[in-house]
């Protein structure tokens, strides 16, 4: 096909590229979906939406039902023939509608599209309205391809089949954060904020001009980056995010907010919000190309080279630990300060919230001195009459949440922890008060995960261990219920036996 082009009509080469792998020029999205592709089909056909999408239950796919109104539609004149330059840049114009009236434009400009086509031509352009072509045009590679170099860069480094085959057949995903961690436990992360914002490359030359480009290569037009660079940097690449930033209420704001500096090719100048740039990577320093670089050498000599300026110009917030508290601290510190898709949801992915009973409380430090800042959970067994601990929570509370829990555990504290509590001795370090049995809380948590701590179904799913929860979040307090209505040890193991199922 391509071949074909590139001898009759080389001036359709770049859009043919772009539209068989389901991409625009430069970043942009359509930004559209099913519903508008349905009107716009509705119109240029005359079918009702109703009918559009009856006829689709029927046929299995929507690019069908507009193949099969097209061929049914009698014309009164034939409009001009689509090219494949007219599709692309009729795209293009779409992808860049924004602002009131843009879902109308939008869907006008599908409408214009879907009337001159012809025969099946109305079934591969709602394919690429869809982002479905499905013609394996893409730019990744085969999985094939790049497991074999795996392998043979193994063979050469351990000579042995036995070894690699019994490897390659024992391997499975892991399905859950808990699988990952407990597979590499002591093992050194390193956790970075993922922000809303727009992927930047800032080249800075030796004779001081400054080159910016999009992640796909495309320059971008702002102007000059307040960057303080050291004395002694002369040229360098940084990668960064360029993030919407309320410089009233030192807050990050969500990538929409940065869009109303229009698409991508605008001025700085025409930006109704603040702007700062987040480094977190450097690939090129004085003439030195550093991408093959151990990260945290590229880090420190990014570190090194700058200072901040809070607002306009900051190091992406990093975290390198092995510690899985501090690791649940910085993610729920992330979701506090906004991150891109890391909202509350993102880090409680078991389904089902779970109600839970807080036993006993340790105090916090810092702003959260003299106030509870973490709490023991326990579920409750009803055949043994036991409050089996499942976790520790210290995230998910707002400020006057914890000064109200505070207060309302703090006049149930008991000097020793209730023969009922079923805690063991591996939980350290041991609370600092224990409480009476008397709220409920509704927690939500990534995954569960065998655990030898807490105790929580002890010889259901393991004989020896029990079941925690991993990254666990307060969602509210149950005033409804009764510890004794708490989720039970049976309910923690279907959910945990589930998970893996899963």
């Amino acid at each position: 096909m391509l071949r074909t082009i590139i001898v009759t009509t080389p001036e359709d080469l770049i859009a043919t590229v772009y539209l068989c792998a389901n991409e625009n020029q430069g970043e942009e999205e359509l930004g559209i979906g099913k519903g508008p592709i349905v009107k716009a089909i509705s119109e240029a056909f005359g079918k009702s939406e109703a009918e559009i999408m009856e006829k689709t239950k029927e046929l299995g796919e929507l690019g069908l039902v507009a193949r099969r109104s097209r061929s049914s539609q009698a014309m009164i004149y034939k409009p001009k023939p689509l090219t494949i330059v007219k599709v692309f840049n009729t795209f293009g114009q779409i992808a860049k509608e924004t602002g009131n009236g843009s879902k109308e434009k939008k869907q006008n400009r599908m409408k214009e599209l879907f009337v001159a086509t012809t025969d099946c031509e109305s079934l591969y352009l709602t394919r690429l309205l869809q982002a479905k072509l499905r013609l394996n045009f893409t730019e990744t590679k085969s999985p094939l391809i790049e497991a074999v170099k795996i392998v043979k860069h193994v063979f050469s480094v351990v000579p042995a089949y036995d070894t690699i085959v019994h490897a390659l057949l024992s391997g499975e995903p892991a399905k859950s954060v808990g699988e990952i961690l407990d597979k590499f436990q002591d093992t050194v992360f390193t956790c970075e904020y993922k922000y809303d914002g727009q992927r930047e490359h800032i080249h800075y030359m030796e004779d001081g001009r400054f080159e910016i480009f999009s992640k796909s290569g495309k320059e971008t037009l702002r102007s000059t980056p307040m960057l303080l660079k050291k004395p002694f940097v002369k040229s360098f690449i940084l990668d960064c995010e360029v993030v919407a930033f309320d410089r009233e209420k030192k807050k990050f704001l969500p990538l929409q907010i940065l869009s109303t500096r229009a698409r991508k090719n605008v001025n700085v100048h025409n930006i109704k919000v603040g702007v700062s740039t987040l480094a977190f990577d450097m690939l090129y320093l004085n003439g030195q190309l550093l991408i093959h670089e151990n990260l945290n050498i590229r880090r420190e000599k990014l570190y090194e080279s700058f200072e901040e300026d809070p607002g306009c110009f900051q190091f992406a917030t990093a975290l390198t630990s092995s510690n899985v508290d501090e690791i649940q601290e910085f993610l729920e510190a992330s979701v506090k300060d906004g991150c891109e898709d890391y909202m509350e949801d993102s880090c409680c992915s078991i389904g089902d919230s779970v109600d839970l009973v807080p036993i006993a409380a340790y105090y916090g430090e810092g702003k959260r001195a003299g106030l509870f800042g973490s709490h023991l959970l326990a579920c409750y067994d009803g055949e043994k009459n036991e409050f089996q601990s499942i976790c520790k929570i210290g995230t998910g509370f707002s400020e006057a949440e914890l000064e109200d829990l505070s207060s309302s555990l703090g006049s149930k504290v008991i000097a020793t922890a209730k023969k009922c509590y079923q805690v063991g001795d591996s939980l350290k370090p041991e609370p600092d008060v224990w409480c009476e049995p008397t709220e409920v809380w509704e927690v939500k948590a990534a995954d569960l995960t065998i655990s030898p701590t807490y105790l929580a179904a002890t010889g259901i799913v393991d004989p020896n261990k029990g079941i925690s929860l991993r990254f666990p979040r307060l969602v509210r307090v149950r005033e409804d219920k009764t510890p004794y209505e708490a989720t039970s040890s049976e309910q923690i193991a279907e959910l945990f036996k589930a998970q893996k199922r899963n």
